[in-house]
């Protein structure tokens, strides 16, 4: 055997360890979704065999109140047609209320089951650390939460209602058939040859499809969701052309395959007619002749015929229930891929309480890197102290937003430590480190609601008062009493209602309300105009008197506030000083300064 033969077969194998623990996962997860309802589907199961039984007793019934009820009534006794006429009237009503108060309990268990679904993809989301969310596209979290989860809701409301049903129809339909007259139930089973070929080719077509329909749909949610995000972008560089062909290449592709399961379709479900017409005409044919010799009374050959009959009605829901089935299958896997993450940054076992930090930060032999080949960072150590200013700056891609990250613990070291007042910061309790550690970033990000609620995020215990006291610092109350309702005031979407530089103090006053230990603004004044940013500047002289400050900027202004310095280049600190002695340096950011003054002139 050839080399590639080898790889190929060995490749075969990873594909198929693969999905299969692919499918132990989704079973894993789904086990886990059930286990809490296990007596609510116990009582859900016995309640839908009585009312499928009661279902069943029908034809039976016919059987007998004609092959026993007509002579006997002929005979002038009604007493024997009285009793089967009543107990045929009562098995329907027992399976009509049994039916209903099936559906309403399945119906209870798959809401149940989809809520603590969509609760654990949120919070699980929530707790993945930045990698996870910097990787995984906003459109395929979406795409989760909307039509993953819808697909699966559709699978519990119906597909497995009609498979249950269907299945349990079918048995006792047979079980029943084979009592009343063997020979009928022997056709029926011969039956079972063909529709088992044919649903097994409607099995190994259709997987595939419906595979590559979730991923079709998924991209034009991922597609959509991204347009429309970045809206703005898609205007000003005239993109619309280019996402017209891009999306009508998607959505021609969505159609192909959906196009091609119903053709799958188009031959199964007239398959499924043609077999259960045939089994019906063969059943009639050999049990004429037997009741033609005496060997079968007309009853139960009425009945023989109900029942094959009834026995290929659920089919086609149990077709549709594949449909389903394969779809939410292929949900339930993305799902459980994701709950499946673990975050990079886990929280500490053993948590280590800091009420009061003061804010000295020490990094000790750190290195980081994205991946093993891209190191960002090279081994360094740095030291902090409490209540100092100081300013980040170097070229793009120097580093100091990833540092600014692990200050902030949003990623771990890939060696080394950070410590802050002596704890590790992976040791740290999280409550106690988002509390001494507040990160404001360039995107200053607004949610729904107003604006008093935006300030408030940053202590949700704070009174109105303080909200306020907090948005003079930094020079927002101005503007935020100018707007038509003040505090009051929506934001829209994503701050829509106020400017970059407005949603920019808002996120100021939130970051200054939280009264972190140690404060990061990275490139948080990059949206300011010069006398907004002024008066940012003289907030910040007083409020970051007593807590040590983190000031990434490329604009030279801000760094006149800082006690120190620090000019970073690929990584490394190449320069360390107060802004007056580098100034009066020949170093990197002498050369800076120097531009950045004749820049104004």
């Amino acid at each position: 055997m050839s080399v590639y033969g080898v790889q190929g077969e060995e490749r075969n194998d990873f594909t198929k360890k693969e999905s299969r623990q692919i499918r132990s996962r989704s079973l894993a997860l789904l086990g886990s979704l059930m286990r809490p309802l296990r007596v609510r589907v116990i009582w859900m199961s016995i309640v839908v065999i009585v009312a499928v039984g009661a279902q069943v007793a029908g034809p039976a019934l016919i059987a007998v109140g004609i092959d026993r009820g007509l002579p006997a009534v002929v005979a002038g006794d009604w007493a024997p047609l009285y009793v089967i006429v009543i107990a045929y009237l009562v098995t329907g009503v027992v399976g009509a209320v049994f039916i209903a108060q099936y559906t309403v309990m399945s119906a209870r268990i798959s809401q149940a089951i989809l809520i603590d679904l969509r609760k654990r993809v949120f919070l699980h989301t929530q707790r993945l650390s930045l990698e996870f969310h910097e990787k995984y596209t906003s459109g395929r979290i979406i795409s989760r939460q909307t039509s993953d989860l819808d697909a699966i809701r559709e699978l519990l409301d119906s597909g497995i209602n009609s498979l249950i049903q269907g299945f349990l129809y079918m048995l006792f339909i047979a079980v029943a058939l084979f009592s009343l007259d063997w020979v009928s139930g022997v056709v029926l089973f011969g039956s079972l040859v063909p529709l088992w070929i044919l649903t097994r080719w409607f099995q190994l077509r259709s997987q595939t499809m419906f595979r590559q329909s979730r991923v079709a749909s998924a991209r034009l949610i991922v597609s959509f969701v991204e347009t429309m995000t970045g809206i703005r972008a898609v205007k000003a560089f005239r993109k619309q052309k280019r996402n017209q062909a891009e999306f009508g290449a998607q959505v021609e592709a969505y159609r192909k395959v959906n196009n091609d399961v119903i053709q799958l379709f188009g031959i199964f479900d007239p398959g499924l007619v043609l077999i259960g017409n045939v089994t019906v005409a063969v059943v009639l044919l050999v049990g004429g002749f037997r009741v033609a010799e005496g060997q079968l009374e007309i009853g139960a050959l009425l009945a023989a015929l109900l029942y094959t009959r009834r026995f290929f009605d659920p089919m086609e829901e149990m077709a549709m229930f594949y449909n389903s089935y394969q779809s939410a299958a292929a949900a339930l896997e993305k799902i459980s891929g994701v709950l499946e993450e673990k975050p990079s940054v886990p929280d500490p076992v053993d948590p280590v309480d800091l009420w009061e930090a003061k804010g000295n930060l020490c990094f000790k032999g750190v290195e980081f890197a994205y991946a093993a080949d891209r190191v960002i960072l090279p081994k360094f150590d740095l030291s902090m102290t409490a209540g100092q200013t100081i300013a980040l700056v170097g070229s793009t891609g120097a580093g100091k937003s990833t540092l600014a990250k692990l200050m902030s613990r949003f990623y771990d070291p890939t060696e080394g430590s950070i410590t802050l007042d002596g704890v590790d910061l992976r040791k740290l309790h999280p409550k106690d480190l988002r509390r001494a550690i507040v990160m404001v970033t360039q995107e200053s990000y607004l949610f729904s609601g107003t604006v008093a609620d935006n300030v408030w995020i940053g202590d949700p215990e704070a009174t109105f008062d303080d909200v306020v006291r907090a948005t003079k610092a930094v020079g927002a109350h101005e503007f935020i009493e100018a707007l038509p309702h003040g505090y009051d005031t929506e934001v829209n979407k994503r701050g829509g209602r106020v400017s970059a530089g407005q949603r920019q103090l808002i996120s100021f006053a939130r970051a200054f309300l939280a009264n972190p230990a140690v404060l990061i603004l990275d490139e948080a004044t990059s949206s300011l105009d010069i006398p907004s940013e002024r008066l940012v500047q003289e907030a910040l002289q007083t409020l970051l008197a007593d807590r040590t400050a983190v000031i990434i900027a490329h604009r030279l202004s801000t760094v006149a506030i800082a006690d120190r310095v620090l000019v970073m280049e690929h990584g490394k600190v190449v320069e360390d000083g107060t802004p007056e002695e580098l100034i009066s340096g020949t170093g990197r950011f002498a050369k800076l300064h120097a531009a950045w003054r004749d820049s104004l002139v």
